[in-house]
């Protein structure tokens, strides 16, 4: 009986070490060539692009010699055959960077006369290379090598790094984790949301693991502040700015309220909701800045 029962519980677990011996590499599977801006791209066109790729962050590229990379990054495209390199990636540009500029006060009065739109569409036309760095995460760009595993790189990714680039044709086959300096072919993006995806696919391989509660694994922060539905666009992204927050839920507003302009503790009050679905409305940094705000 107790071999029988052994076998069993082998059996079971055959299929979380499979998934355990996944990498990057195997995530990447059907991930689309990668998106990108150079340099030279205004604020304007890099939300445009932002938009159309769908994504909250794009890499920014730039030609190789003449720049240095965020946090000291040098990670390079080069040519395949030849191994000349096309282009240095200098920077992430993420919505939360657009947002904390766009939120800046300077120049938004000039001798007392408001100028909000006038200001917007000058800023609209400053290229993105200037806006790199804003916020935490566009002050370092990591590359992530294929080979590293999904358990190393669900361990990086909980420390604050949401997205890396990844070499797919990567000269340093036995290192693993991230790196500052890489030259690569072909690059493609790697996220955290990838990564949700891809455990989301092989739920099947990981047991009781996804089927426990958010509070039995630890993940129940007790520490978050939202905005009121009465919270003025300009005030949430400066908000956002501020707490260096891609996104906080929105609260209906209440007596005991009496700043709309700052975060609230969301403890205790009620999520203000979508009428027509009954969904929990957040304001997102993406959501603000791709409507090209009207600050006044």
């Amino acid at each position: 009986m107790q071999q029988r029962k052994d076998e069993q519980e082998t059996t079971a677990a055959k299929p979380t070490l499979r998934f355990v011996e996944k990498t990057v590499k195997d995530v990447l599977v059907n991930k689309g060539r990668l998106a990108e801006v150079p340099y030279t791209a205004t604020l304007g066109d890099t939300m445009n692009a932002l938009v159309a790729n769908k994504k909250t962050a794009l890499p920014v590229a730039a030609p190789p010699g003449q720049w240095i990379g965020a946090g000291g990054s040098m990670i390079l495209e080069s040519d395949k055959q030849t191994g000349a390199v096309r282009k240095h990636y200098i920077g992430m540009v993420t919505m939360l960077d657009i947002v904390a500029y766009i939120s800046d006060d300077d120049n938004q009065t000039v001798g007392g006369d408001v100028r909000g739109d006038a200001n917007l569409e000058r800023k609209m036309t400053v290229p993105i290379s200037s806006i790199i760095g804003r916020s935490f995460e566009g002050l370092s760009l990591w590359t992530l090598n294929p080979n590293t595993s999904i358990l190393e790189c669900m361990e990086i990714f909980s420390k604050g790094i949401h997205r890396a680039l990844v070499p797919m044709d990567s000269q340093m086959e036995n290192v693993q984790g991230v790196e500052l300096v890489e030259s690569a072919s072909c690059y493609k993006m790697l996220t955290q949301m990838d990564l949700l995806k891809f455990l989301n696919d092989h739920s099947s391989e990981l047991g009781e693991i996804l089927s426990s509660s958010i509070k039995e694994i630890g993940s129940l922060n007790q520490n978050v502040y939202a905005i009121t539905d009465q919270t003025k666009v300009i005030d949430a992204i400066k908000c956002l700015k501020t707490a260096m927050l891609n996104a906080v839920p929105i609260v209906k507003s209440s007596n005991d309220i009496k700043d709309h302009t700052q975060l609230v503790e969301e403890a205790n009050r009620n999520i203000f909701s979508n009428g027509s679905e009954g969904m929990p409305c957040f304001c997102t940094a993406d959501m603000v800045a791709s409507k090209r705000i009207r600050i006044h």
